[in-house]
C-alpha cells in the first residue's frame, strides 16, 4: 500500500510564500528519469555542465533503486558538479542550482515545489516512480516543468512525459545510440511527442538555450503585435496540413509557437515565420505542438464513473435488440479515450446479459494518432490507469506491450475527420468531446456545440472536458452533471430542427436579425445533404447482404425475406447460398463464384424469384468490399444487392424470352431429358461432396477449439512468465543500478587501496591482519623480514608461521590477550639479524566500530636503539668528564706518541698551563729530562696491564719548579683490545726546588 503524504500545513504556507517571492518566468525544475544504466549517463550529463555549473534551474533525479541497498548516488554525482547534492527528505524544498536524489524505498510528488516522500508499493510491476513524479512536476510547473528520460529497461516515464507534454512543458530523451540500456528511451520516443534526442552531455547546452530563448520570448510576445504575421502562420499551416487554426483561441496558439520558438533558440516571431517558409519540417513540429496529442486510459476516473453510472444506462433504456448503439469520440488522438468508452460499454452489455451492434466513431485530425489508435497496441505504462481485471478481459499482453482485444477494437471505426469543417456523424447516442473546445474561440465552440446537438439522438448524451461549458446554448440540453460535465439532448429536438431547417430555408428575417442565427447558418448547411440522402435511401434502397467468401451472412438490409428464405435462431450461422429462395439459387451461386474469381461486379437481369407462388423479377449484383489499407483484413467480404425491378418493357421481354425459350424446349425434349439425367447425377455428386465437405469441417472445427483451448492454456502460463519476467526485469534494473554504483566504489577502493599499499611499502612498515581465530588475512611485503609469509600462507593460523624474532614465542597469546582486553599492546622484538623493530598488537575496528580481528605491525627501529646505546655511552662519559672536571687531582691522557689530549682543571692548577697550551703540549715537557727514559720503561710496563700500580715520580711545572707527584697510571684500550692512549691521575706530594 503506498502512502501518499499530505503536505503539512506549515510546509504549504512556506512553499506559497515562495512562491510569489520567486520570480516564476525564471524558476525551471528539471525531472531526470534513469534506470539500468543510468548512472554513466547521469556523470555524462553533468559533465557536460557548463563551466561554472549554473543554469538556474533545479534537478530532481529519480532513479529505480534496490530498496534493500543504500545508495551512493549523491557522493557520486557531487564528484561532477560544483552545485550542492542532496539526497531528498520528506518536505524538502527544491532550490535553483541544486541536485536532488530520490532515496531508496521511495517515491516522489511535488507540489509548490516542496517535494514530499511517498512509500514505494510493495509490487515491483506496479512501481513506476518516474512517471509518478514526472505527473506531479507537470500538474506543479506547468510550462515550467522538464523531462529528461535517460538511458533504462522497460516503459517508466512514458506517460509522465506526456503529463509535462500536455503542460506545455519541455521533453529531452536520451539518443538511442548512447544509451546501455534503450528500453525506456525508445517508448518516449515512440509517443511523437519527444522536443530533443540528444547525447546526455549535449542535453545541458540545449536546456539553456532552451531557458534562454523562453525568456527572450516571454518579453517579446506576451505584448503580441505581430497579428499579421500569426495570420501569415495559420495560412502556411492550412496550405501544408489542409486545417485551419485561425478561430482558435490566439493566446493558446501563441503559447505553443512561444513554445517552438524557445526550442529553435528564437525570439522574433518574424524571423519563425520565415523558418518555417524555409523548412517544411518545423511546420509538422510545429502542427504536432498545437494538436497537443495527449491522453489516456480511464482520464479523470471521476469522470467515467459519472459516465457509467449516469450515461450508459440510458443508451441502452429504448433499445431492442435489433437496435445499434453509435456514439462519436471527436479528437480522440491515439485511442484510449474511446477503447475505455469501449470498454465501459462492454461491460454494461454484459452485466444486463443483452448483446447490441456497437458503433463508436473516433476520429482526430492527426493522422499519426489515429494509425496508433487502430493498431490498439500500447505500453506496458497503461497498467497504471487500468484494473488489473480489465487488463486481463480486455488486452492481451505480450513482453513489451499490451494490445487491445479483438472484440473491444471491432467496435471502433477511426479515421481522420475534422470537426471544424466536416460535416458531423448523425442519429448518434453519445458524444464524447473532452478537453477540445478549451483551445477554440467561443464562436466556433457555439458552432460546434449547436452541431452536437442535431448530430445526437433524442436524449443522447454528450460529456465535455471540465473547463467546458455550453455557453449561449444550454436551452439545448439537459445537465445530468455537472461536476462531470454530462448534458443530455431535450426532447424537442426534433420540432427544434423542423423548425430551424423552415427558418434557414426561407431565410428567416428572425435568425437574421439574432447575433445567434449568425452563428447556427454555416452549421446547418452541412446536415441538410445528409437529411437528403437518407429520405432516398429510405425509399429506393435496395435489399442488401454482406457476405464472406464462403457466402457466409455477416449483415443483412433491407427486405430480405422476399429473396430468402430466413431461419429462426441465429443468423450469424446462415449461408445465403442455402437460404435463397426457388428462382435465384442458380444464378445467385454461379455470379457469387465469378465476383470471387474475377474480382469484378456480377449484374444479373430479369430473375423470377418465385414466393408464395408469386413471381418477382429481379436484378442481382455482386460486387468485392474494398476495406481501408489500413484495417489489414485478411477476410474477403462481398456486397450481394437484390433490387425488384419496376420497368415494364423489361417485364414484357422476359415474358417474350421465356416463350421462345419453351418452343425451342418443346423441339428438343429428347436431348434435353438426356442433359438432365447427366445433371442429376452431377448434383448427386456434389451433393455427396459436399456433405463429406462438412463432416470434414466439423472435425476440423473440433480440432480446432481443441487447439483453441491449448491456446488458450499457453496464454495464461505466458502471462504468468510475462508477470514473473517483468519483476525479474524490475530487479534486475534495481540490480544493474547498484551493479554501476559499486563498480564506482570498487574503483574508489581500488584507489584507497593503491594509496594505502604504496603509503605502507614507502613507510617499510611491516603490517599482517588476521581474524578473530588467529588466520592471516593479508600482509604486506615489509613483514616477511620479520615472519616468514608467503601468499600461500594467507588463511593459515599464526601459530603455525614461524618468525625470525630472537627469544620470542608468545606471538599468538599476545594477539589473542588483545583481542579479549582490548588493549593495545607493544613491545620491542629483536630478529636473528640484529634489527630491532617496535611490534604493535591492536585490534582491528570496522567504521562501525565492530571488532573482526587484530592488526600486527613492526617499525623497525634498528637505528633508534643503535643511537639509544651511544647516548648511554656518552652519558657515561659525560659522567665521567663531570669528575674528571671536579677532581682536585690532575688527570690528563696522554696518547702513545706522548701528545697529550686531555687536561683536567686540577691538572691546571697543579702545573701552571692552561688546558689550550697542555693540548699543544708533549708529555716529555713535563717530565725532568733525567727521568725520561724511567717513564719511558713505565709505559712498556704499561702495555702488558692495563693499570700500572701507583708509584712516585716528578714532574715540571710552567715556572720552572719539579714538583713531586704520585701517579697512577691506566691504558685506554678500543673495541679491538689495542692500547690508544695513557690516562694518569696526578697528585702533588711536596713541591721540590726548582
Amino acid at each position: 500500500m503506498s502512502n501518499n503524504k499530505e503536505p503539512k500545513a506549515a510546509s504549504t504556507k512556506i512553499s506559497k510564500k515562495l512562491h510569489t517571492d520567486e520570480k516564476s518566468d525564471n524558476y525551471f525544475i528539471v525531472g531526470i528519469g534513469a534506470s539500468a544504466g543510468g548512472l554513466s549517463a547521469l556523470e555524462s550529463f553533468f559533465s557536460g555542465m557548463p563551466a561554472d555549473n549554473f543554469i538556474n534551474m533545479a534537478f530532481v533525479i529519480v532513479q529505480h533503486l534496490d530498496p534493500n541497498h543504500k545508495s551512493f548516488l549523491t557522493e557520486i554525482i557531487q564528484r561532477y558538479t560544483s552545485m550542492k547534492v542532496y539526497e531528498i527528505e520528506d518536505a524538502m524544498q527544491a532550490q535553483l542550482n541544486c541536485v536532488y536524489i530520490i532515496p531508496p524505498k521511495y517515491g516522489l510528488r511535488m507540489s509548490h515545489r516542496v517535494l514530499y516522500l511517498v512509500e514505494a508499493t510493495s509490487e515491483r510491476k506496479q512501481y513506476l516512480p518516474i512517471d509518478l513524479f514526472f505527473h506531479s512536476l507537470a500538474n506543479d510547473q506547468l510550462s515550467h516543468a522538464i523531462g529528461v528520460i535517460l538511458s533504462g529497461t522497460g516503459h517508466d516515464g512514458t506517460e509522465g512525459i506526456k503529463a509535462i507534454k500536455e503542460a506545455g512543458g519541455l521533453v529531452v530523451v536520451q539518443s538511442i545510440e548512447s544509451c546501455e540500456y534503450d528500453g525506456m528511451p525508445s517508448s518516449a520516443i515512440a509517443t511523437a511527442i519527444v522536443d530533443d534526442i540528444l547525447a546526455p552531455n549535449e542535453m545541458p547546452r540545449q536546456l539553456m538555450n532552451y531557458l534562454s530563448g523562453t525568456f527572450k520570448s516571454n518579453a517579446i510576445a506576451r505584448p503580441i503585435t505581430h497579428d499579421d504575421t500569426l495570420k501569415k502562420i495559420f495560412i502556411l499551416l492550412e496550405s501544408q496540413t489542409n486545417h485551419d487554426f485561425s478561430m482558435y483561441k490566439q493566446s493558446t496558439m501563441l503559447r505553443r509557437i512561444e513554445r517552438r520558438l524557445a526550442v529553435n533558440n528564437m525570439n522574433d516571431i518574424v524571423k519563425y515565420y520565415q523558418y518555417l517558409q524555409e523548412n517544411k519540417n518545423e511546420v509538422q513540429l510545429l502542427f504536432a505542438d498545437l494538436l497537443i496529442g495527449v491522453t489516456s486510459f480511464f482520464r479523470d476516473k471521476e469522470v467515467f464513473l459519472s459516465l457509467e453510472k449516469n450515461a450508459i444506462p440510458k443508451l441502452f433504456s429504448e433499445k431492442s435488440s435489433s437496435d445499434s448503439i453509435r456514439i462519436w469520440i471527436p479528437g480522440c488522438s491515439t485511442g484510449e479515450e474511446a477503447y475505455s468508452i469501449a470498454i465501459l460499454i462492454a461491460e454494461y452489455m454484459q452485466k444486463i446479459k443483452q448483446f447490441f451492434t456497437v458503433q463508436i466513431f473516433a476520429t482526430d485530425i492527426d493522422a499519426s494518432a489515429i494509425a496508433t489508435a487502430r493498431a490498439g497496441i500500447y505500453p506496458l505504462g497503461i497498467a497504471t490507469n487500468i484494473s488489473q481485471a480489465r487488463l486481463k478481459h480486455y488486452f492481451i499482453k505480450n513482453s513489451d506491450n499490451y494490445i487491445i482485444h479483438k472484440n473491444i477494437r471491432d467496435m471502433l471505426v477511426f479515421s481522420l475527420h475534422d470537426v471544424v469543417k466536416d460535416p458531423p456523424f448523425s442519429r448518434l447516442d453519445l458524444i464524447s468531446c473532452r478537453n477540445l473546445l478549451i483551445y477554440m474561440n467561443v464562436e466556433l465552440q457555439q458552432k460546434l456545440i449547436f452541431n452536437f446537438h442535431y448530430a445526437l439522438n433524442m436524449d443522447g448524451v454528450l460529456l465535455l472536458g471540465s473547463s467546458e461549458t455550453l455557453g449561449e446554448l444550454t436551452n439545448l440540453y439537459t445537465v445530468l452533471d455537472s461536476q462531470s460535465k454530462l448534458f443530455q439532448c431535450k426532447k424537442n429536438f426534433d420540432s427544434t430542427r423542423r423548425r430551424m431547417i423552415n427558418q434557414f430555408t426561407s431565410m428567416s428575417q428572425f435568425y437574421k436579425s439574432t447575433e445567434l442565427a449568425h452563428k447556427l447558418i454555416p452549421s446547418v448547411k452541412l446536415p441538410l445533404g445528409e437529411l437528403i440522402e437518407n429520405a432516398i435511401l429510405e425509399q429506393i434502397a435496395p435489399a442488401a447482404a454482406l457476405v464472406n467468401d464462403q457466402g457466409n451472412i455477416l449483415y443483412l438490409y433491407g427486405e430480405m425475406d422476399m429473396y430468402l428464405k430466413l431461419p429462426s435462431g441465429d443468423i450469424n450461422k446462415s449461408n445465403i447460398l442455402k437460404m435463397a429462395r426457388e428462382g435465384l439459387v442458380t444464378d445467385l451461386t454461379i455470379a457469387f463464384h465469378k465476383a470471387k474469381i474475377n474480382k469484378q461486379i456480377v449484374r444479373v437481369y430479369g430473375l423470377k424469384v418465385k414466393k408464395n407462388n408469386h413471381f418477382t423479377i429481379t436484378n442481382l449484383t455482386i460486387r468485392a468490399v474494398t476495406f481501408d489499407s489500413s484495417l489489414n483484413s485478411e477476410q474477403s467480404l462481398y456486397l450481394i444487392l437484390l433490387e425488384q425491378d419496376l420497368c415494364i418493357e423489361k417485364k414484357q421481354l422476359v415474358e417474350n424470352v421465356s416463350s421462345t425459350i419453351d418452343q425451342t424446349l418443346s423441339n428438343e425434349k429428347l436431348q434435353i431429358k438426356e442433359l438432365k439425367k447427366e445433371l442429376q447425377l452431377q448434383k448427386e455428386f456434389l451433393q455427396d461432396a459436399n456433405n463429406q465437405l462438412e463432416i470434414s469441417n466439423e472435425e476440423l472445427k473440433s480440432y480446432n477449439e481443441e487447439i483453441q483451448s491449448i491456446i488458450e492454456e499457453f496464454q495464461s502460463t505466458n502471462e504468468e512468465l510475462e508477470t514473473s519476467k517483468e519483476e525479474l526485469q524490475s530487479v534486475n534494473e534495481e540490480l544493474s543500478t547498484v551493479n554501476s554504483e559499486l563498480n564506482m566504489k570498487v574503483m574508489d577502493l581500488s584507489r584507497s587501496n593503491n594509496d594505502i599499499n604504496n603509503l605502507l611499502s614507502g613507510t617499510g612498515i611491516g603490517t599482517f591482519f588476521v581474524d578473530h581465530r588467529l588466520r592471516i588475512l593479508r600482509f604486506t611485503p615489509a613483514v616477511t623480514r620479520i615472519i616468514n609469509l608467503i601468499l600461500s600462507d594467507i588463511g593459515r593460523s599464526v601459530e603455525d608461521i614461524a618468525s625470525k624474532i630472537v627469544g620470542y614465542n608468545s606471538l599468538a597469546a599476545d594477539i589473542q590477550t588483545v583481542l579479549d582486553t582490548l588493549v593495545n599492546k607493544a613491545l620491542e622484538v629483536t630478529t636473528i639479524d640484529d634489527k630491532t623493530y617496535m611490534m604493535k598488537i591492536q585490534p582491528y575496528r570496522t567504521l562501525e566500530n565492530v571488532i573482526e580481528g587484530a592488526v600486527v605491525s613492526f617499525i623497525d627501529i634498528t637505528e633508534m636503539r643503535n643511537t639509544r646505546e651511544e647516548l648511554k655511552k656518552a652519558n657515561k662519559l659525560s659522567r665521567l668528564a663531570t669528575v674528571v672536571r671536579d677532581s682536585s687531582d690532575a688527570i690528563t691522557v696522554e696518547e702513545l706518541n706522548g701528545k697529550i689530549i686531555a687536561w683536567n682543571p686540577g691538572a691546571q692548577k697543579l702545573y701552571g698551563w692552561s688546558e689550550d697550551e697542555a693540548l699543544n703540549m708533549h708529555a716529555k715537557e713535563r717530565i725532568p729530562l733525567e727521568l725520561y727514559e724511567k717513564e719511558a720503561n713505565k709505559i712498556r710496563e704499561l702495555s702488558a696491564s692495563t693499570v700500572l700500580e701507583a708509584y712516585k715520580t716528578k714532574r715540571l711545572c710552567k715556572d720552572g719548579a719539579i714538583v713531586e707527584v704520585h701517579i697512577i697510571s691506566s691504558a685506554l684500550k678500543d673495541n679491538d683490545d689495542n692500547i690508544y692512549a695513557i690516562a694518569t691521575t696526578e697528585r702533588l706530594l711536596k713541591k721540590a726546588k726548582e
